[in-house]
């Protein structure tokens, strides 16, 4: 389903995540980013890297500790993450095209608990 959410919205799902996190906070360490959307940190780092070079986001380095990068969306950025969300919306309609009201509520109710049972599980 991955490459099709692509093809259709212009952007993959893991890029997706990092803009949503993005806007939801001023500015953010890459460290604490990959954390929060659990994402393997040479892949945030690549990710970013591209969104970078699509004006998309900008990186700085901490001025107190070079070691640590921020992370925020440009207004470019800001911008787009809209039109991709609309874009998103369609294709879950799509998606959930031929499931009734009910199947679609029963469905979230189960996946949110595979969710919490896998959240759940210690190692």
């Amino acid at each position: 389903m991955s490459p099709k959410f692509e093809r259709c919205t212009g952007i993959s799902q893991s890029r997706l995540e990092l803009l949503h996190k993005l806007f939801e906070v001023e500015e953010i360490s890459q460290t604490a980013l990959q954390r929060e959307v659990n994402i393997d940190g040479a892949a945030v780092t690549r990710h970013l890297k591209h969104l970078e070079g699509k004006g998309m986001v900008s990186r700085r380095k901490n001025p107190a500790d070079n070691r640590f990068t921020f992370v925020r969306l440009t207004d470019e950025g800001r911008m787009k993450i809209q039109a991709y969300r609309e874009e998103k919306e369609i294709f879950i309609s799509n998606v959930f095209k031929t499931f009734t009201e009910e199947e679609r509520s029963v469905l979230s109710d189960m996946l949110n608990r595979i969710q919490h049972n896998v959240q759940d599980i210690k190692f």
